[in-house]
């Protein structure tokens, strides 16, 4: 018989190598519990920073409450000065629009004790324009 003219293509003697079929990916990133370590230390870290914050914002809140605690005096002096220096004006007011009844005493209580009672606004503002009382009664609320 004849050769053929073709010649088959064989496999090497002893074959082929082998086949790499497994994936080899590389390592991404880090492991999940270094993951977890990291989020455990960020929480921490977080909490360590707001108590540190709450007591800054404690201590500052302690220490305006003082310092109204010490000025409390002296705007109550300056609320008193101004009561006082509208019921001296008041009083004026009243003796000169009453001058002519008989028998009226300026400045006599409408109460019944010897006790100091706090004028209220209408009884400060009632000699005065609305307008006054209007300010002192809602003061910035129109801008509101």
């Amino acid at each position: 018989m004849a050769e053929p003219k073709v010649k088959q293509d064989m496999a090497p003697p002893g074959g082929y190598g082998p086949v790499d079929y497994k994936r080899h990916l590389p390592r991404r990133g880090l492991s999940g519990y270094s993951l977890f370590a990291l989020g455990v230390g960020s929480l921490l870290l977080g909490y360590y920073t707001l108590i540190k914050w709450n007591r800054e914002r404690r201590r500052l809140l302690i220490e305006d409450l003082e310092a109204r605690i010490a000025l409390m005096p002296l705007l109550q002096a300056e609320s008193d000065r101004r009561t006082l220096r509208l019921l001296r004006q008041n009083l004026d007011e009243e003796a000169k629009i009453m001058k002519d009844v008989p028998g009226w005493k300026v400045g006599e209580s409408l109460f019944h004790t010897d006790r100091w009672v706090p004028p209220t606004l209408d009884e400060l503002y009632y000699l005065r324009p609305s307008s006054e009382m209007d300010n002192e009664k809602f003061g910035l609320q129109y801008y509101v």
